[in-house]
Order: structure tokens, then sequence, then C-alpha cells
């Protein structure tokens, strides 16, 4: 039979993409045990953070066509290869440079394994359901993301050595998910390597929404940066319960809401979709806010769930815009400069909150990040109300 009609090379590239983007957020709840342990700055907790979005960032600028020359099955295993490898050397770093080396290493592997898994979802999917390949591969990415600050926090919180113990399970996942792949043949015609960065702004006409649509998941992606690194640091100053478990449970709940917000509204109309999911945003940053100030558990968890809402509205709103506006031949192009722009707002924000904590302590530095990211968002708002009355959208 035609593999092509089974689902088991299609479940084994699921599983080495669930089970390499797992590895991405695992460490999220540890933070503050490096910070207790290591006796970390707030910055330097952001440095290990951002140290992984680096390493995504140079995947997605020089390794994005490492499958068209190599077939997304290797490339996969590549990425499975040095997702073990990142995750050994974090499990044993002794500092935080070694630390930040295993991020920034693991970074790079999630860059491979996303974009080789996409590809590969494609192809191994039966034909009969081809068409659910996009959202299936958006729904096992956020599993991933989700599962792994679960199982991280939920090791440390219960067994032994809390910085090493919760890494080893999911390299052992990672190591059968590699050697089950070698039984994955794929035919492919190889393609010339090139590791030059090929980012493109769409046509002139659509640029503003372009920069509109880059900078709204600049926001998205920022928030939830914001949680999945400094969360678990000022989650005990304004909730009863503490512990990796606690923080990872929150961490996860932000992609389970963004996920299951993008299925409820996959129907609605993009622009519409945009503007309340920028709303969403805006209002999380006014309730964190009331949160560091006031103190008051209630408001943390409606903050986490707008959070959540506003991420996958404006995430899901954004990327359908920009593929709406971009053609066969430049789509690759014009989606890797919204990526590196949503990126971006995983590292300068996240970067400049850590500072403003070291130095006027964690509360004002989250509420300066609320306050300029609000405003970045009501602009953006403004922007987009403006643009729609004056402009053909796509």
């Amino acid at each position: 039979m035609n593999t092509r009609q089974t689902w088991q090379p299609f479940l084994m590239v699921s599983l080495a993409l669930c089970v390499g983007t797992s590895g991405t957020a695992l460490s999220s709840p540890l933070y503050p045990i490096y910070e207790l342990s290591w006796h970390l700055l707030p910055s330097q907790i952001t440095y290990i953070f951002v140290a992984y979005m680096f390493g995504c960032l140079a995947a997605l600028l020089f390794l994005g066509r490492v499958s068209n020359h190599i077939g997304y099955v290797r490339t996969l295993q590549l990425g499975l290869l040095l997702c073990i490898f990142g995750l050994g050397l974090s499990a044993f770093a002794p500092n935080i440079f070694w630390l930040s080396i295993g991020r920034f290493i693991i970074g790079i592997a999630s860059g491979l394994i996303n974009t080789s898994a996409m590809l590969g979802l494609f192809y191994t999917i039966p034909d009969s359901h081809k068409a659910y390949s996009a959202q299936l591969s958006s729904i096992i990415t956020v599993m991933g993301f989700g599962v792994g600050p679960v199982i991280g926090g939920f090791i440390a919180q219960f067994f032994a050595y809390p910085l090493v113990t919760p890494y080893l399970p999911i390299i052992l996942l990672s190591l059968l998910s590699l050697v089950s792949l070698f039984r994955l043949k794929a035919d492919f015609t190889p393609q010339k390597l090139t590791f030059m960065p090929h980012l493109e702004m769409p046509q002139a006409k659509y640029r503003l929404l372009f920069l509109i649509l880059g900078f709204s998941a600049f926001s998205a992606f920022g928030s939830f940066s914001l949680f999945a690194s400094l969360a678990p640091s000022f989650i005990k100053e304004v909730i009863p319960w503490h512990g990796p478990l606690v923080s990872g449970i929150t961490i996860s709940s932000i992609l389970l809401l963004s996920a299951s917000s993008q299925i409820v509204a996959k129907s609605q109309e993009p622009h519409k979709g945009l503007n309340l999911g920028l709303y969403t945003l805006i209002g999380s940053y006014l309730i964190l806010t009331l949160c560091m100030l006031m103190q008051w558990s209630i408001l943390f968890f409606i903050s986490v769930v707008g959070v959540g809402i506003g991420h996958g509205l404006t995430l899901l709103a954004a990327f359908s815009l920009v593929n709406k506006m971009t053609q066969t031949e430049n789509r690759a192009a014009v989606v890797s400069t919204y990526l590196f722009m949503a990126y971006l707002g995983t590292i300068l924000p996240i970067l400049a909150v850590g500072y403003l904590s070291d130095h006027f302590g964690m509360i004002w530095g989250v509420v300066s990040f609320c306050l300029v990211m609000g405003i970045l968002c009501l602009s953006l708002l403004l922007l987009h109300f403006k643009q729609m009355q004056q402009r053909t959208h796509p």
C-alpha cells in the first residue's frame, strides 16, 4: 500500500514535531530554581530565555532552506540530534553561560524541526485529509509547546535533582523519535544549499498593513514571552500557590487558550479578528498592571486568559492577512520577514523588562512592559482603523 494512504509516516513526523517543540519551553518553570541556586538577577533570566530565541532567529534567517537540500526527514533528524545535545547541555550546565549555549542550540533545533515538520506533515498525511495538514501542524506544535512546561514543572516539583531530571524524558523521547525516522523514506529533488537570508516586503500597496501585522505579532509574541521568561519569578508575588508546576501550568494555559481561540475564530473575518486580538491584549496589559500594583491573585488569572486569547486571535488574523497579500513566488520570503519581526518581540521587550527589574524591581519592570506594549497595541489599532477606511485590503 502507498505509505501516503497510511497514518504511520504522519504519526512519526508528528512525534518528532511534538517532542522537538516540547523541549523549547521545558526550562521556563525552572527559572526560579536557577535564580535561587545561581543567585541570578532578573536580567540574567531573560538572557537565558533570549538565547533560545536567538537560536530560533538564526535558524529562520540562515537555515530555512536546509530541508530543500537534504530533505525533510534528514532535517528533522538533524534538529532532533541538536535538541538532544542542547537538552543534555542544559541538564548538566554548571553556570548561566553553558545553560545559555544549550538554550541557543535548542533554538536552532526548534527552527529546523518546525520548518521541516510542516513540510513533512503535508507530504505524509493521507490524501483524504490533506486539506487539514496546516491546521493539524499548528495544533501539534501548540501541544508540544504546552506539554513541555507541564512536564518540566511536574518533575521539578516532585522529583530530586530538579535542574537535571526534567530534561531526561524529553531527551529519551527525542532519541526514540530520531531512531524511528530512519524507517521513513521520502523522495525529493535536492536543491542548491544557501545560507543567505531571504527577506522581502510585500507589494507597496500592502506595506502599511504588513507593518501593522508584523508589529501586532511582535506584541503577541512579546506578551507570551513575558510569562514564559519572568512569570515564574514574579508569580510568587501575586498568587498564593508557588512552585515549578504552577509556573508550568500557567505557561501551558496561555498556549492552550491561544490554540482554542484560533479554532473557535478560524472563520472570523481577519480584519475584525486582528482588532479584537489587539483589544484583548490591551485589556490584559491593564489587568496585569493592576495585578502587580494591588497584588490581587484573581487579576493574574484574568490576565493569563487575556494574553492567551489575544495571542491566538492576533496571530490567526495576522498570518491569514499576510498569506492573502502574497503570491507563490514571494510568500516564503515575506512570511520570513513577518516571522523575523514577530521573533524580535521575544527579544527586545524581554531584555528591557530584565534590565528594569534589576534596577527598579520586578513590579515596575512588568508595569513598564505593560505600559509600552499597551501604547504600541493602541497605536496599531488606530492605524489599522485608518488603513481600513482609506485603502483597499487583500
